[in-house]
């Protein structure tokens, strides 16, 4: 009985070793050049992630909605989706246009453009089309609360009527 005991505390400290969860993984991100050619081709609603290095709440909707198996698998079936640094010094191609650090506001130019200047972090950004115009939805959002927009949008209800007309009858299953 006694030779039991080492193996027993050997299991409970080793054991947990043989046994590490993997961490979930994000959606396979495009770059927004690839979205943008992409469109070219087949139209589909883009979802781009706009964030900071320094933003909290940005690296905690990357670890607990991006990550979500749901959000990942809707993501990838519907959206062409990207994530961009909105603080990229780096010039953004979209749509056959450059967008460039701006030194006054201390932020990429196409991040003013998707948010209409309104900035904030993390942004998500809905593009439903090639000509559309960006739609900026502002702050964290829980798989539960993205849940309803990108359904809006990547079953084309958004073509048919207003999103508060449509949330009105929608059904959560995430």
């Amino acid at each position: 009985m006694l030779n039991l005991i080492p193996l027993f505390f050997y299991s409970l400290t080793f054991g947990n070793f043989l046994n590490v969860e993997k961490p979930a993984e994000e959606p396979k991100w495009c770059s927004l050049n690839t979205v943008s050619q992409q469109l070219n081709y087949k139209q589909k609603p883009v979802l781009i992630d706009l964030y900071t290095d320094w933003c909290h709440w940005c690296k905690v909707m990357d670890k607990k909605t991006y990550t979500n198996d749901k959000v990942k698998a809707y993501l990838e079936d519907k959206f062409y989706i990207a994530k961009i640094n909105a603080e990229t010094k780096d010039t953004v191609s979209w749509q056959n246009k450059a967008y460039a650090y701006n030194d006054l506001y201390k932020i990429n130019d196409f991040a003013l453009y998707v948010t209409n200047g309104q900035t904030g972090f993390p942004s998500t950004v809905i593009i439903t089309g090639k000509d559309a115009e960006p739609i900026q939805i502002a702050g964290f959002l829980e798989p539960k609360e993205l849940e309803p927009i990108l359904k809006y949008f990547g079953d084309g209800a958004y073509l048919k009527q207003p999103f508060q007309e449509y949330k009105k009858t929608f059904k959560s299953t995430w």
